[in-house]
């Protein structure tokens, strides 16, 4: 998601009985700052001091519907301004920016950090949540601290009102795959809309020829021994490919998720895999085994990194070697291939049916999420990593990784809270960003 994605209400808040000239250098100061950022910003840069000046900001913001507010605590103030404006825009993420002042022995000029000490209090007796900055108009941490929040703020907008696709039932047994329907629309603003099985299979069954035939065409560049598994089954899963992306496109879905098996090999005869990569690729983010917030978590990775996400399971953990391995069957998005070995076209390792995607996953920093439910309760667990460089660990796609809190922290972990048994990757740091959407959704984090 980029800074010009995000809209930031401005609101500016003074007594005018401080330094009032100090108030507007510093606070003119920030808003150049955050323009300079590159995020739209609603609100002009002069000192809301009275009741007029309140009214026509708040009737401003509410109109431009922004995604975070900014209160710039120019001067001391009490706390009645900054309540106003977190009630009139109650569900909007709160961030206030206080100015360090000079010690200089003389008049206390603007007294701006007691300002939103008194704020704070009120806000948390009012159980408003906000996020605070006290730094120099142009400090680089500042800024830093503010892009974490904004990014969070984005996501939060542009989650409320999504549709997730869901393409039949999760597995027996597979507990770690349930849809909370009103969970998630209650916490996240998501729709999941549910679709079977069969009248799903007959679209694939009448999926456009050419189609099918233009993606084989670039498979049979990118993927070796891609004219060596069996062309009708292959022929399957770019249908599913087709038609998913046909679905996701007339039902106006940001993601899907998959009962992956068994009924694509036993009654379509090809894996739903290679379909899934290829859909991960275009930026629509799917998931195995019909898992919901696995497909929300790899959505969020996607809009925060800009870049595709992968789901994936941990299957294996070396303490001594304080390594693990993210592994599932060929799901993974091509744009995540190490580049030194050509991925490979391939079979599902248990049902011996294409198609699928083979490779190791690159080296580089890696940021891992899960969106959770495993305490009846949603919150959302975050770590990091490197993905290390290496050969496949296993048939389909693989990565070996090094956590930042070590193997067997993170194995705990997983083991003790009882997550999921699926992860979400995408590559970069971005721990402090999904800290921060944790922080503005309300919900609690797992640090793995």
């Amino acid at each position: 998601m980029k800074p010009s994605d995000i809209r930031i209400g401005f609101a500016p808040l003074a007594r005018p009985t401080f330094d009032l000239e100090l108030a507007r250098e510093v606070t003119a100061g920030l808003r150049a700052a955050v323009a300079a950022d590159g995020y739209q910003i609603i609100g002009a840069q002069d000192l809301i001091m009275d009741a007029s000046a309140m009214d026509a900001r708040i009737a401003e913001l509410q109109a431009a519907d922004v995604d975070m507010l900014l209160i710039a605590q120019a001067t001391f103030a009490d706390s009645a301004m900054a309540l106003e404006l977190a009630r009139a825009l109650e569900a909007t993420p709160l961030l206030m920016w206080a100015f360090p002042e000079a010690v200089v022995g003389g008049r206390l000029r603007i007294n701006s950090f007691c300002g939103i000490n008194l704020a704070g209090h009120g806000l948390r007796r009012a159980g408003r949540p906000y996020e605070y900055i006290y730094a120099a108009p142009d400090d680089a941490a500042g800024h830093g601290k503010l892009r974490s929040f904004a990014i969070a703020a984005g996501v939060k907008s542009r989650l409320n009102g999504v549709r997730i696709g869901r393409l039949g039932e999760n597995p027996a047994g597979f507990d770690t795959c349930l849809v909370n329907h009103a969970g998630l629309k209650r916490q996240l603003g998501i729709e999941v809309a549910q679709y079977a099985l069969t009248p799903f299979f007959e679209r694939v069954r009448q999926a456009d020829p050419e189609r099918v035939g233009a993606a084989a065409t670039v498979l049979r560049g990118q993927l070796a021994g891609f004219d060596d598994v069996d062309a009708t089954a292959a022929n399957g899963t770019l249908g599913v490919y087709a038609v998913m992306d046909e679905l996701a496109r007339d039902e106006a879905l940001s993601g899907m998720a998959v009962r992956c098996w068994p009924e694509f090999f036993t009654e379509l005869g090809c894996a739903a895999c290679g379909a899934m990569s290829l859909l991960s690729d275009k930026n629509l983010p799917t998931a195995c085994e019909a898992d919901v917030n696995g497909t929300i978590t790899q959505l969020i990775l996607g809009w925060i990194s800009g870049e595709p996400a992968f789901g994936s399971d941990l299957v294996s953990f070396d303490a001594e070697a304080d390594e693990a391995v993210l592994w599932h069957c060929g799901l993974a998005p091509l744009s995540m291939a190490d580049p030194d070995p050509q991925p490979e076209a391939t079979i599902h390792s248990n049902r011996e049916l294409p198609l699928l995607m083979q490779f190791p996953l690159k080296p580089g920093r890696v940021t891992i999420a899960r969106l959770s439910e495993a305490t009846g309760e949603f919150r959302l667990a975050v770590g990091g990593g490197e993905m290390l460089k290496a050969p496949p660990a296993f048939t389909g796609t693989s990565g070996r990784i090094r956590f930042d809190s070590g193997a067997a922290a993170v194995m705990d972990a997983l083991l003790r809270e009882g997550l999921e048994h699926h992860v979400s990757i995408t590559y970069g740091d971005h721990q402090a960003v999904l800290e921060s959407l944790a922080q503005v959704l309300g919900l609690s984090v797992l640090r793995l």
